[in-house]
């Protein structure tokens, strides 16, 4: 299928990590565009990807030694979670696990089709679009509930501020993507940082510490944003890759996946508890995964 990339491939190879993820680690955070013959995008998209297929990711991941996944649907597929789901199966249902985008017109036989196929959370994007209105948060939630999935949430740190009330009277989890969509350049005591280190403390969030989009390059200022959060509340932090790193248009800017896994290991501050903690235990327990 021809057509007008606007993002930069992911990287053809991964260089390692200056040490590899423990055993059990968890990449919580990435997405599978592809094969568009089979898996076409949405027309109202906010941008265009290459194809990023299950085996250039398992390249990646077996790099850096990540063994459990966790597929997020992205804006570009809309409410159809078919290569997200068909993503969970090529790489295994035991160690693989599908955030899904679903909306008030999805019945319940449909939610459940999407449990037995590994959907363990729904997620709402309030930056790219292309997905569930932020309006039917609660609704979602009471529906969602009875499954045992969480609500994981891509919004900007004003966006966090105005809806945090309602997201703490939620009866499911939440995960907040990216830093929780704090901003580097505000520092770690922002609003932003405080409304979401309120969630963490109340024991219903998580945050996923994949966090290049928080700060501009060279994002020196991400480091102070992720030990804010490791020390607040290192039982709900979690990390991803966020592959294949669709908001770079060339790739010049294109970032390396094992240089990213080497800020993790300078956050934790090579912190083997911590890290197996952020990789392993955290993740097995919301995404339930076997022991």
């Amino acid at each position: 299928m021809s057509l007008p990339f606007t993002c930069a491939p992911a990287n053809p190879s991964t260089r390692a990590p200056r040490r590899p993820a423990p055993p059990g680690a968890c990449d919580s955070h990435f997405h599978i565009f592809g094969p568009y013959d089979r898996f076409p995008l949405s027309p109202s998209r906010p941008y265009t990807p290459p194809p990023a297929l299950v085996p250039h990711y398992l390249d990646m991941a077996g790099t850096l030694g990540l063994s459990r996944h966790v597929v997020v649907q992205a804006s570009v597929y809309g409410t159809d979670n078919r290569v997200t789901l068909d993503a969970v199966q090529a790489l295994g249902p035991a160690r693989a696990r599908a955030v899904v985008v679903v909306d008030e017109a999805a019945d319940e036989a449909a939610l459940h089709a999407m449990a037995r196929q590994g959907a363990v959370g729904a997620r709402f994007n309030a930056v790219s679009g292309n997905g569930t209105p932020i309006a039917q948060l609660e609704a979602l939630a009471r529906r969602l509930a009875p499954l045992g999935w969480h609500i994981q949430l891509f919004v900007t740190g004003a966006t966090l501020l105005e809806i945090a009330p309602r997201l703490a009277a939620l009866p499911v989890p939440v995960v907040l993507d990216h830093m929780a969509g704090a901003r580097a350049e505000e520092g770690p005591d922002s609003p932003a940082m405080r409304a979401a280190l309120a969630l963490l403390e109340g024991g219903r969030a998580f945050v996923k510490l994949c966090g290049y989009r928080a700060a501009r390059p060279p994002y020196a200022g991400l480091a102070p944003l992720a030990r804010r959060f490791l020390a607040a509340a290192p039982e709900r932090c979690l990390w991803g890759t966020d592959w294949p790193h669709t908001q770079f248009a060339t790739p010049e800017e294109m970032l390396d996946d094992g240089m990213l896994f080497d800020w993790l290991l300078d956050w934790v501050e090579e912190d083997a508890a911590l890290l197996h903690r952020v990789l392993v235990a955290n993740p097995a327990a919301l995404y339930a995964f076997p022991a």
